[in-house]
């Protein structure tokens, strides 16, 4: 039998009296708890506090995949269990990390599936939509119905309700909530171009509008010695070994051809046909018309010879080197890594640009839904509410009174702290709200709530861009912070714009992975990887039917059939 915890028996009875006193009827959520409360909480007599201290210390375990963090000032030599905000986690709410492991993020993904095939899992886990399937369908996922409704803060539950429940619903399975989504603005999927303007000026070239003057651009960015060093020493187009990633990867450059095969971290994506039913973007004819203009740019050195050896660090160490001007990706560039090549390169200046397309600026692929990951519990953890007052903790550390610590020259390292949600409108909030400071030339920030901390960096970052100012950090980290959020044509400015002008295809399947996703993905995923690596590198183009016809048969079948069944029933469309 389901006990109701006292501090809601004060609650309710309060609130009855209320009612009854002032004649007046109002709703009132008084969903009872599916968990058995802690000892502490079923004797007190208040409500729990959503910030509250534990009075012994509750240890958590996690793991990690981290790359180098992002801001050339913070400490050097710090490691993730050095982060300041684990500091500050202990000292506010008496909960201690502990990483079973901390690994590359390049390295995650084989690791996290050893522990996943040994069931050696932390208590709090960041998942992708495959492993959370996996997790819940092993029943190995705690409901945090009531560590969600009893301990989550009011601004996260402003943020989770802020489409409208619908995100958490996605992640509830029989009632009850299984993992914690961080979800965000679907147009920070949208991809750019970014390019070297100072490379384009040296060689007197216009920006390019479509895939033919990208390719004279690129061509002349391999053959005519942009950066006039008088070496042989740059190429076009940066690339990693994965083909669809998270970062300088091909999405940009085959949505140019139109085609819409990946929306990311290996992702397949899936378009409306005439007739109405979803295709995979994968398979389609566009592709191969890509993969051919690919092959000839790698013969030709537009790509480098050994991308297929590159993982996201040796693509970045490219760029912060200046052997290369060009690349597809996301509105963050300039903060991290073009911020680097700009305080290399004094004389380095990027700009954004809608994607080139076969006729003039092509259309990007933007997903429905942008969730990637979630925050889930292991359910043999004792204190899962401390996954939820974790989550707490980071939004609060974004308020003004943590302003002046809460810095990478502290120690503070934001990406590497998980659980981690951020008001899904983060980016659109800070463009919106700097932007309106600038133009009523105000000297600080006034806006006073928990987006306080990173619309006053920008701020900040922007002024002293605008003024030369660079006491207090570099050019390219006040550039960084001024291009990808601030300025007007730069990341988030130009995919305003793209948005409002509805330069952009759907991804029409927003659901979680269907049962022959979870079980054939990843064959399917090292299938494609392979197929279109060899293609790029000089394999027959015919090997994309070959290619089509295998992923078909081994599984692509029955994942059409199960999506088109999903979106007959279940999609809002």
């Amino acid at each position: 039998m389901k006990r109701i915890k006292p501090w809601k028996m004060i609650l309710l009875a309060t609130m009855a009296l209320s009612l009854f006193t002032a004649c007046s009827s109002q709703d009132e959520n008084t969903t009872a708890s599916s968990e058995t409360p802690s000892k502490e909480e079923a004797t007190s007599s208040t409500p729990p506090d959503p910030m509250g201290k534990y009075p012994d210390t509750v240890t958590v375990t996690e793991v990690l995949g981290y790359n180098p963090p992002e801001d050339p000032r913070t400490v050097q030599g710090i490691t993730p269990e050095q982060n300041a905000y684990l500091k500050d986690l202990k000292d506010m709410m008496n909960i201690e990390v502990k990483y079973k492991w901390a690994v590359p993020s390049s390295q995650f993904e084989q690791k996290f599936s050893l522990a996943m095939a040994s069931a050696d899992l932390p208590d709090i886990m960041e998942l992708d939509q495959k492993n959370y399937e996996k997790l819940k369908n092993q029943g190995m996922l705690a409901d945090l119905t009531s560590a969600y409704n009893d301990y989550a803060s009011p601004v996260l539950k402003k943020y989770m309700e802020s489409d409208g429940g619908f995100a958490m619903k996605t992640f509830t399975s029989d009632g009850k909530l299984l993992a914690i989504p961080a979800f965000e603005d679907p147009f920070l999927s949208t991809q750019l171009l970014w390019i070297r303007k100072d490379w384009l000026d040296n060689l007197k070239l216009q920006p390019p509008k479509t895939i033919d003057e990208l390719e004279k651009v690129a061509e002349a960015f391999v053959k005519n010695d942009p950066d006039q060093n008088g070496k042989n020493d740059t190429y076009g187009i940066a690339l990693q070994k994965d083909i669809f990633f998270w970062g300088f990867d091909l999405r940009g450059l085959f949505n140019g051809f139109g085609a819409y095969p990946s929306i990311g971290d290996k992702q397949s994506a899936w378009i409306k046909d005439s007739s109405g039913k979803l295709v995979p973007g994968l398979i389609q004819p566009e592709v191969k018309t890509a993969l051919g203009k690919l092959q000839q740019w790698y013969k030709d050195g537009v790509l480098n010879k050994e991308f297929a050896l590159k993982d996201e660090n040796k693509a970045v160490e490219d760029i912060t080197a200046g052997k290369v001007g060009i690349s597809f990706g996301e509105w963050w560039y300039p903060n991290w890594p073009l911020n680097l090549n700009v305080d290399k390169d004094p004389k380095a200046e990027w700009i954004a640009m809608q994607i080139p397309g076969l006729d003039g600026p092509g259309k990007s692929l933007v997903p429905k839904i942008r969730s990637n990951k979630v925050y889930a519990v292991n359910k043999n953890m004792k204190h899962p509410e401390a996954a939820i007052k974790m989550i707490n903790f980071y939004i609060e550390m974004g308020n003004k009174k943590y302003m002046d610590k809460n810095k990478p020259e502290q120690g503070y390292v934001y990406n590497w702290f998980n659980p981690r949600i951020y008001n899904p409108a983060d980016i659109e909030t800070i463009y919106t709200e700097v932007n309106k400071a600038l133009d009523a030339n105000q000297t600080e920030i006034t806006l006073d709530d928990e987006n306080y901390k990173h619309v006053a960096d920008v701020f900040k970052a922007t002024k002293d861009y605008l003024a030369g100012d660079t006491k207090n950090a570099s050019k390219g980290i006040n550039w960084g912070q001024y291009f990808s959020r601030a300025a007007k044509d730069g990341g988030w400015g130009l995919t305003r714009q793209i948005k409002e002008s509805q330069a952009f295809v759907n991804n029409e399947f927003y659901g979680l992975p269907t049962p022959t996703q979870v079980e054939k993905g990843p064959q399917l995923d090292k299938l494609m990887q392979e197929s279109f690596t060899k293609i790029i590198m000089g394999a027959p183009l015919d090997e994309f039917d070959k290619f089509v016809s295998s992923w078909k048969s081994l599984g692509g079948d029955q994942i059409t059939q199960e999506v088109n069944d999903w979106y007959s029933a279940q999609a809002v469309k």
